[in-house]
């Protein structure tokens, strides 16, 4: 969240390490706190004022003059755009492109899955590619342009540490896949040819010290039922260490995370909900993270607080970051970053997909002692989150977000917050954002771009950084 300095977020992190042990972005105004939400009436803040200034010290704002803001926002249709891809053959009809003027129709099929994102009309009439079937039978974009780097193939399986299963769908238990899981290593599954869930009982803790690699075969969905957080991983180093977890060929479903530390007890606006919660599917803290053809749907994090989210994942304090490839997040939820967020950790995101997830936190997050008396975080924070319905990062030291060939469509922000497709708040304002041959639109919340260099990136951003760049993309908000 924004108004946070790096180290006192570092620092309340370790505070609550015991706990959680315990339990387990063409062309703009407005900014950020430091941990994620815009700023008011503070030294440095940043929020909505008169022409374009705000209560405080250094803020800019929305105002007149100011860059667009609100929630919504169309793409723009470019003449000569074709319609994106259809259906496929067993699938049904998702949201297919629109119609530029004079376009043509391009087709694409597999058999089994349902259609992609892909085909919206871009700017100047790029036509978006459909892409191939990824886990779960939704259609991946192939549309980046950008060389991928090595890390983004997939890890070598041929010589598992541990098997999971002799052949049937029953011998591939919970308990069997925990045991694996605490020692680490390639863990691969023999649950017969049919799909096969392996319904979760308990947080499966991912060693810190050993590389892990989990690869479902395509076959494999692992169901936290809605009441467990399906893989947690803590190292309590920050930015330092070397340990990687891959999954790849996964669908993980309906993780969820049950909170303990509640929000001292004071009056709205001052912050209401949860401080600890984050990552309802995986979270991970001084770890590096690679998933590679999954799909992550119904998991949930902390549902309300200022400094929690994470619907699918949260990562933090992470030395590599984040690598997501050709992966499918939708229907995640969390207070903020409805499915994916990142603090102190780079995201790099190719070829994926972000669809109908949302932040359920309100008001943003600001440091007003005006506003409240309490102290909650070492601040009078104001605001119980929201920020970032799809995708959040927070922090410094030059932890960047990369987004190419990734369609952000439908995601939303929470009520009086920021970032309905992507947040992004770079304390130091030495992160920069790229947003790649992507399609970002029909997003809904609040927005502003504050970059020192670089494009507005439309009503579907919230974002503070050192640069911005948009090459080939659809950006809701951008003319």
């Amino acid at each position: 969240m924004s108004h946070h300095d790096d180290d006192s977020r570092a620092g309340r992190d370790i505070r609550r390490l015991a706990l959680l042990l315990s339990g387990l972005l063409w062309v703009g105004a407005c900014s950020s706190s430091g941990d994620g939400a815009p700023d008011a009436g503070q030294t440095g803040g940043f929020g909505p004022g008169t022409g374009g200034s705000v209560v405080g010290t250094g803020g800019a704002v929305s105002g007149t003059g100011g860059a667009i803001a609100g929630p919504g926002g169309d793409a723009a249709t470019g003449t000569g755009g074709r319609t994106g891809t259809g259906g496929r053959t067993g699938g049904r009809t998702g949201t297919g492109g629109r119609q530029g003027t004079g376009g043509t129709t391009d087709t694409a099929g597999r058999t089994g899955g349902t259609t992609g994102l892909g085909g919206a009309t871009g700017v100047g009439g790029a036509t978006s590619t459909a892409g191939t079937t990824g886990a779960g039978g939704t259609t991946i974009p192939t549309r980046c342009t950008a060389s991928l780097p090595a890390g983004a193939q997939p890890a070598d399986v041929s010589k598992p540490t541990a098997v999971i299963g002799t052949g049937t769908a029953e011998s591939c238990t919970f308990d069997a896949l925990n045991a694996a899981v605490k020692k680490g290593g390639v863990i691969t599954f023999d649950c017969g040819a049919g799909a096969v869930v392996i319904p979760i009982a308990a947080t499966m803790v991912l060693p810190v010290k050993t590389n892990t690699v989990i690869d479902g075969g395509n076959t494999i969905t692992l169901d936290g039922q809605n009441k467990v957080q399906i893989f947690n991983f803590i190292e309590p180093d920050w930015m330092k260490n070397e340990t990687r977890v891959t999954l790849q060929h996964l669908t993980v479903i309906n993780g969820k995370t049950t909170p303990v530390e509640v929000i001292p007890t004071a009056p709205a606006p001052c912050s209401q909900g949860y401080n600890d919660g984050e990552g309802g599917a995986l979270f991970m803290r001084n770890g590096n993270l690679t998933i590679i053809d999954c799909t992550f749907s119904h998991n949930q994090g902390a549902p309300r607080g200022p400094d929690t989210g994470g619907g699918a994942i949260y990562i933090t304090g992470s030395k590599y970051g984040a690598l997501i490839v050709s992966s499918v997040f939708t229907n995640n939820s969390a207070s903020n970053a409805g499915a994916v967020g990142a603090l102190f950790a780079t995201l790099q995101i190719y070829n994926s997909v972000f669809r109908d997830n949302q932040a359920t936190g309100d008001g943003a997050n600001s440091d007003d002692p005006s506003k409240c008396d309490a102290i909650n975080n070492d601040q009078h924070e104001v605001g119980s989150g929201g920020n970032g319905g799809a995708i959040y990062q927070d922090g410094g030291s030059a932890t960047n977000v990369l987004l190419c060939g990734v369609d952000v469509q439908n995601n939303a922000a929470g009520t009086g917050a920021f970032g309905g497709g992507v947040f992004m708040t770079s304390n130091d304002f030495s992160g920069t954002i790229t947003v790649q041959d992507s399609i970002i639109t029909g997003n809904t919340g609040g927005s502003w771009t504050q970059v020192n260099s670089g494009p507005n990136l439309g009503t579907a951003f919230g974002v503070n950084a050192k640069s911005s760049t948009i090459i080939n993309s659809t950006l809701q908000g951008v003319r």
